[in-house]
């Protein structure tokens, strides 16, 4: 199947993909941009699961100060080389990272659920089976699993609503960097500071 030139032209201005990957992927899913869009998507997540064991030593520190002068945040963006850490579009990515931290109705308190305090989980979930108490028994698990997956959507910064864009999750918003950047990113940690708070 032919495609046409202003199907790959908007298929690159949704992608930010080169000319050949783009035509790749419109032949793939017969021309259709956003089929092939959802099509790049997929393609970019096995290829980033592929990368996700490569050590990540390069990198940059994003930061974001908020226009009142009272939040200010850092985050820790790593990579695999200095060649990828210098790209605008990762030095970029590292600071929406630290706006979405700053501007985040929930502050998050960890990069990911193994960051969190073992201790506040089970509290939690002592507050969320005393809200089921009075439930059948053989579904009160499911509830409480349902409220801790929420508070894990809340303050976990990987499996928050991205701010930019709440249609996406911070993982997903790094998985589609790990695609068109072509290496192995992660976050290694966020310092949130707001004036007067200890």
């Amino acid at each position: 199947m032919s495609v046409s030139a202003a199907d790959v032209k908007a298929l690159r201005e949704k992608t930010g993909l080169g000319i050949m990957d783009c035509k790749r992927a419109l032949s793939e899913v017969d021309g259709d941009v956003e089929k092939a869009v959802e099509y790049l998507r997929k393609k970019g997540a096995m290829k980033a699961a592929k990368r996700s064991g490569r050590e990540t030593s390069e990198g940059t520190i994003g930061y974001y100060i908020h226009s009142n002068c009272k939040i200010g945040v850092l985050v820790e963006l790593r990579c695999e080389t200095d060649f990828a850490a210098k790209n605008d579009e990762f030095v970029e990515l590292a600071r929406n990272l630290a706006m979405h931290v700053a501007g985040s109705p929930v502050s998050p308190l960890a990069v990911s659920r193994e960051g969190i305090c073992q201790d506040l989980v089970a509290k939690e979930r002592d507050i969320y089976e005393a809200e089921v108490a009075n439930k059948p028994e053989q579904i009160r698990a499911k509830i409480v699993d349902g409220k801790l997956n929420k508070f894990y959507s809340d303050v976990v910064l990987m499996e928050q609503d991205y701010i930019k864009d709440d249609k996406k999750k911070v993982k997903d918003v790094l998985q589609d960097a790990m695609a068109k950047i072509g290496e192995n990113i992660t976050i290694a940690r966020f310092a949130r500071f707001r004036l007067g708070e200890a």
